[in-house]
């Protein structure tokens, strides 16, 4: 179940980005070579971009019913893991069912926006990391445009926001336990909002691989490669200093790839050890 949980919040986050998507153009305009080229079609579209966007609390509604069907019979209960802290909810009745798949969703688009800022903070300014950069700044919109120092705060800012609005339904239904005081609360929200900076190891680590794998293999020139080494490049820029070359293999990419993993599993203990000990 939850591998097939896992698979509908790709579904949902695809018809997201088809939604937002539809006036996105990353190819370079050209001139049509025929007559032909410039006509249009003269039947009208079946679907349009708000198509997409309706059919997403469709899919996050039939879905709660699934595991509110399903759940109880395979003795499933589902599970989120916010950070270092993991929360679970009852199958069996159908709103928390429909809480579950609605943060489940919020917590894959967030995670995804996560990473688009992440690229946006690594490839800033940088022109040769063009056109793919261009949908970095579509999806992100006026935030692309935030000094540096704001983008780094924002995602903190804007969990801590929606643990405080989540705390008493949350409590109401025995999900978590209730804050002592309104000091626990915000020391909850604060913890827990350092903890979404830990999604970025994944991403990291993704393009870091990538880019050792594409530096010993010819894959072709396509854009995609491009992007990845330009950002793998751009985000080892402060290792470059070092001696980490050893003839033609570069231990660069290998000990970004440790020093991010390594800070990471450090820091999720410590959250989860300083959330285990609220409040202080």
């Amino acid at each position: 179940m939850a591998v097939i949980d896992f698979i509908l919040n790709l579904a949902g986050l695809l018809l997201w980005l088809n939604w937002r998507s539809a006036r996105l153009d990353l190819a370079p305009v050209s001139r049509p070579a025929s007559l032909a080229g410039i006509l249009k079609r003269a039947e009208p579209r079946r679907l349009t971009p708000w198509h997409f966007l309706l059919a997403l609390p469709f899919l996050l509604f039939l879905r709660a019913l699934l595991y509110w069907q399903i759940g109880p019979a395979v003795d499933w209960v589902p599970s989120l893991k916010l950070g270092s802290v993991a929360f679970y909810f009852r199958s069996d009745l159908l709103p928390r069912a429909l809480l579950f798949s609605l943060l489940s969703f919020i917590i894959v688009w967030a995670i995804f926006h996560l990473w688009l800022l992440l690229l946006s903070l690594i490839n800033s300014g940088s022109v040769e990391a063009e056109p793919l950069q261009k949908f970095v700044r579509f999806h992100l919109g006026r935030l692309d445009r935030l000094p540096w120092p704001i983008k780094i705060v924002l995602p903190w800012f804007l969990a801590c926001l929606l643990w405080l609005a989540l705390i008493p339904l949350l409590a109401r239904w025995e999900i978590i336990p209730l804050p002592v005081s309104t000091i626990h609360r915000l020391e909850q929200a604060g913890t827990l909002g350092l903890s979404v900076y830990l999604s970025w190891k994944y991403l990291l680590g993704c393009f870091l691989g990538l880019y050792v794998l594409s530096s010993y293999i010819f894959l072709g020139n396509h854009l995609f490669w491009n992007f990845v080494a330009v950002t793998s490049r751009n985000f080892l820029g402060p290792l470059r200093k070092l001696p980490l070359r050893l003839g033609k293999l570069d231990l660069a990419p290998l000990l970004g790839v440790a020093l991010v993993f390594l800070a990471a599993e450090f820091a999720e203990r410590g959250l989860t050890a300083l959330y285990t000990r609220l409040p202080l």
